[in-house]
């Protein structure tokens, strides 16, 4: 049985264009076509989407309409994450098995080809 992954993802600088809060309902979002693609890619091949966002609560319903008209498909929406760094602590099942991993894509521009590569085989 092959175990799904669990995909934490951010908003803003990685799905949509980076934005100031002051401006979120005022502009509309700029999609990144290539980390969409993935995410959405993921989510039909049974992956859970666990979208993350340093966007207060208060934009809630705004930010799940964004996320509609841009058909992003997600489980479960968390906001309000501090914008410092984020880590993710997790366990190894033994040594020669990496539970967690991480991509820092370059804000506003989304996977690479090698991203695309990395990512894809480590959904198999």
């Amino acid at each position: 049985m092959i175990k799904k992954c669990t995909i934490f993802c951010d908003i803003d600088g990685t799905l949509f264009e980076y934005r100031k809060f002051a401006t979120y309902k005022t502009t509309i979002p700029n999609p990144i076509h290539s980390a969409i693609d993935q995410i959405n890619r993921a989510y039909d091949n049974g992956h859970r989407i666990i979208l993350t966002t340093a966007r207060p609560e208060y934009l809630r319903m705004h930010t799940m309409k964004e996320l509609e008209r841009a058909n992003i498909q997600y489980h479960t929406l968390i906001m309000g994450i501090e914008r410092g760094t984020r880590i993710l602590i997790n366990d190894n099942e033994s040594p020669e098995i990496n539970r967690a991993h991480a991509f820092n894509l370059t804000r506003n521009i989304g996977f690479s080809d090698d991203d695309v590569c990395r990512f894809d085989k480590l959904l198999k």
